[in-house]
């Protein structure tokens, strides 16, 4: 079973299956994802309970024109009437392809794990099977990095973004950084970025996402869809009740997991973070759900939001 790794280093970790991924792998998890069924579409619009690719008028401004009786006043161009002296109207064109943006946290917590693999190896299957979704759904993907100035991968459509993306999984997720922080940066970066209509899928360590402001995720979701998947690893969730021998800076030391203090201490480090999450944010609009290092990495695809148990 993998082990963990110092929060401290930043070299590669050893290439082995479960602790690093690999292109490989990602690129296999396309079946998955595929199988899924996505949302149907009409050949003229919606159909039946499904979302339409078509996002609607206020996407894309397109041109502005004069204002004519029943246009709505929310959209008049102000400028342009003032400069021309007739009152104009904006136009808008509907926005065919969504966008998914996948936003990577890489926490040092993110690289242990104690089942199938480390936490950092299904955040990258997961944010994989995202982008294969997105391909299915006809969607362009881009993905952010938190952490790094150059963590941005731009938006593309079909097989060259979804390849695109799946290399900078790798790369982000084949050894931890210096700096582990960055998740408030990335999302409101992400505000930014994203248009009404568009998808987010933040991957991320429950402290990570503790740590971000309300105000954050609420200006996030305000126009887009968004979905928190915090990585967990079974240890964390459901510590066994007896003596856990562990690495600690001072040498090996052993945790008594049988007491009702340690674990108390025990739950509040690992597991208040992702009830808290859970209470908290599905009032922001925002959908949170669990994904344990040793889950299905696609278990988590068309799920309601997951509160966690003690």
């Amino acid at each position: 079973m993998p082990g963990g790794v110092s929060s401290h280093g930043v070299a590669p970790l050893p290439a082995v299956d479960g602790i690093v991924p690999s292109l490989a792998e990602l690129i296999a998890l396309r079946r998955a994802a595929m199988s899924t069924r996505g949302p149907r579409r009409g050949r003229r619009g919606v159909s039946a309970r499904a979302t339409s690719a078509q996002r609607g008028r206020g996407m894309e401004y397109a041109e502005s024109r004069e204002y004519v009786a029943g246009d709505d006043a929310r959209h008049i161009d102000w400028k342009l009437s003032a400069r021309t002296g007739f009152t104009h109207t904006k136009t808008f064109q509907a926005e065919r392809e969504r966008l998914t943006l996948l936003v990577a946290d890489t926490a040092p917590a993110l690289y242990f794990g104690t089942r199938a693999r480390f936490k950092s190896v299904q955040a990258a299957r997961a944010g994989a099977i995202a982008a294969w979704s997105a391909l299915r759904d006809g969607d362009r993907v881009a993905a952010l990095c938190a952490g790094r100035a150059d963590g941005l991968v731009p938006p593309a459509g079909g097989m060259r973004g979804v390849l695109r993306v799946l290399d900078a999984l790798v790369r982000w997720y084949g050894a931890p950084t210096a700096d582990g922080t960055g998740l408030q940066a990335a999302l409101e970066r992400a505000s930014r970025l994203l248009h009404p209509g568009a998808r987010a899928l933040v991957l991320a360590d429950p402290g990570s996402a503790l740590a971000v402001a309300p105000a954050t995720w609420s200006a996030l979701s305000m126009h887009v869809d968004v979905r928190l998947l915090l990585l967990v690893d079974p240890l964390e969730m459901q510590p066994p009740r007896c003596l856990l021998p562990v690495a600690a800076p001072g040498g090996r030391m052993e945790l008594d997991l049988a007491a009702g203090a340690v674990r108390d201490a025990w739950h509040t480090a690992f597991v208040g973070p992702v009830e808290a999450l859970c209470r908290s944010l599905p009032g922001r609009r925002i959908q949170v759900q669990v994904l344990a290092s040793d889950d299905a990495s696609d278990a988590w695809l068309g799920a309601a939001t997951m509160a966690a148990g003690r």
